[in-house]
Order: structure tokens, then C-alpha cells, then sequence
């Protein structure tokens, strides 16, 4: 095998197409590390499942603070729900190239295909995204590239543009057989992931933003935990669903309502604004514990 030419960060989400990103990059002559982001919207378990079994180095990346301030102000605007794709992608890509910086690589790379998804992959949000990200010339698309312009790596000759590929569109058939020649086996569906794009999470999240707001990043992270209820005073209410999420309330910094007489779930309140939203808590608290009735009192009141 021939020592590598050219040295590349590829973002790893653990999909299909970001694995093969590195395949392909690898056979085109580049010695390839991945990078992924963590964020309360979105895990890395796939990520560093698709790192070990492609058996590369994998960087992590807490993305909390950036994807909030997306949130709160997208400059490109929001997908079909309160998911930023367009400035997500260039953030991310971003903060990949401060890393390539550091660490003396020549370039980025992503899993991105042109025309896969219409909003955020179309050859104008392309374009869009790279200049946001200031990698003009150093953000590689492996699976798209002979579409697209040549990268410093290709004009330079250190990564074999033949051996890139010219992938496009939706249809998946071009990925399924690659995987098969790289005998990449394990790799979740296309869609999905990203709890930003679910109508239900981003109920709570607008609730969150329009009462407390966002710079509280612990509520931002309390959000995957609990039924939720906004009480007439202001006050929010987090309800535990099982023992494991009673556990995490149990630990919260706010009020903490638990009956020691019954069997129920624990809430967190974590700003009480009145005394008659307390009242209210400690009813919704003994409405779901065993036993409980009333529950109906409180659904005018329960966000999802």
C-alpha cells in the first residue's frame, strides 16, 4: 500500500454516505481521521460505532454552545422545523477547518451528495455553505466531487480526483453497492437523527426559548427527559416517565416534588413563579402517581 499523500478530517455522523466518505477518500490517496458533534439535538453512539469498525481516529466535538446560537439566530433560517441545517453545516465544517489548522491537515471533508436533499444539498446551498465556512478550496465532497470544482488537494495532485466520485441525487442504489465493495455492513437509515426536525421536541424547545430562554444550557439539555406542562403563573413543570428520569430529576437544581406515601413519578420545577403553580405541580405530581386520577385536570396545560 502506498503511504498517503495528503492528510483530511472527514465529518462522521456514522450514516452511510459519511462512511464512505472516508473510503473513498482513503483509496484516493488520504490519510483520514473523523470528526463528529455532540449536542443535546444529537448523539455520536453512530459515529463511534462507524470510526471503530472503519478503524479510524475519531474526534468528538461538544457542540452545544454553537447549535443554541443557531437556534436563537439562523442566518440562513430554518428548515421545516427549528432545524438550522444550512448554518449547522457550515458551523460544523467551520469548526473542523480551526482543527485542521491546529493539527496540519490539508483539508475537510463531508458525506454530502448533491441533490440528495433539496434544501440543504442543492448545488446553491453547496456553494453557500463552503463560503460560510471559510474552507473555500479545502472542503472536499468525496462523493460528489467530479460535479463540483476541484479542491486545492486535486489541483495539487495529492488526492487523486479519479478515483472521487460523481454521485447525485436520491436514489441510493451507487451507495449500496459501494458499501457492499468496501464491505461497509452496519449503517443506520438516511433520515432522522436530529431532534430538531421532530415537531414534538420542538414544541418543548420553542417553550423553552419563549419563557426561560435558551442561555440556561442545562434546561436546554433537560429537554429529552419528562412530560411537560407550562402552568398559568409561568412555571414549568418536568414529570418523570420512569425510574431512570426520576433518578436525573431527583438531582436537578430547582424544586423537587416526590410523595414518599405513594408510588409516582418526581418533578422538577426549575423556576417556581407563584405559589399557586407550585400547588398546581404537586397536583400533576399526585394525578400520574399510582392511583392518582384527575389527570385530565392538567392536559390543557401539558406541552407533549
Amino acid at each position: 500500500m502506498q503511504p498517503p499523500t495528503c492528510r483530511g478530517l472527514s465529518l462522521l455522523s456514522g450514516g452511510l454516505d459519511s462512511q464512505l466518505a472516508v473510503r473513498v477518500l482513503e483509496r484516493a490517496g488520504a490519510y483520514v481521521e473523523g470528526v463528529t458533534f455532540e449536542t443535546p439535538f444529537f448523539g455520536c453512539v453512530a459515529a463511534k460505532k462507524a470510526a471503530e469498525a472503519l478503524g479510524i481516529v475519531l474526534h468528538v466535538v461538544d457542540f452545544t454552545d454553537d447549535e443554541i446560537a443557531l437556534v436563537e439566530n439562523p442566518p440562513h433560517g430554518f428548515g421545516g422545523a427549528m432545524n438550522p441545517c444550512i448554518d449547522c453545516h457550515a458551523a460544523m465544517i467551520r469548526r473542523a477547518g480551526e482543527m485542521m489548522t491546529e493539527r496540519g491537515f490539508d483539508f475537510v471533508a463531508t458525506g454530502e451528495v448533491q441533490g440528495q436533499r433539496p434544501m440543504s444539498q442543492n448545488r446553491q446551498n453547496l456553494g453557500v455553505v463552503e463560503k460560510t465556512s471559510g474552507l473555500k478550496g479545502r472542503l472536499v465532497r468525496p462523493l460528489s466531487a467530479k460535479l463540483l470544482e476541484p479542491t486545492v488537494p486535486e489541483l495539487e495532485g495529492r488526492l487523486d480526483r479519479s478515483k472521487l466520485l460523481d454521485i447525485s441525487g436520491r436514489a441510493r442504489d451507487r451507495q449500496i453497492a459501494l458499501a457492499a465493495e468496501f464491505g461497509i455492513v452496519d449503517y443506520p437509515s438516511p433520515a432522522g437523527g436530529c431532534k430538531l426536525t421532530e415537531e414534538g421536541f420542538c414544541r418543548k424547545l420553542k417553550d423553552l426559548k419563549d419563557h426561560e430562554g435558551l442561555a440556561n444550557r442545562r434546561l436546554v439539555e433537560l429537554l429529552v427527559v419528562g412530560r411537560r406542562f407550562r402552568l398559568p403563573g409561568g412555571s414549568s413543570v418536568i414529570l418523570g416517565r420512569d425510574c431512570a428520569e426520576n433518578a436525573v430529576l431527583r438531582g436537578e437544581s430547582g424544586t423537587v416534588i416526590a410523595f414518599s406515601d405513594i408510588p409516582g413519578p418526581t418533578a422538577l420545577v426549575p423556576v417556581v413563579k407563584s405559589e399557586a403553580d407550585l400547588e398546581l405541580a404537586r397536583g400533576i405530581v399526585r394525578a400520574w402517581s399510582r392511583g392518582g386520577v384527575g389527570r385530565e385536570a392538567f392536559r390543557s396545560y401539558q406541552i407533549c
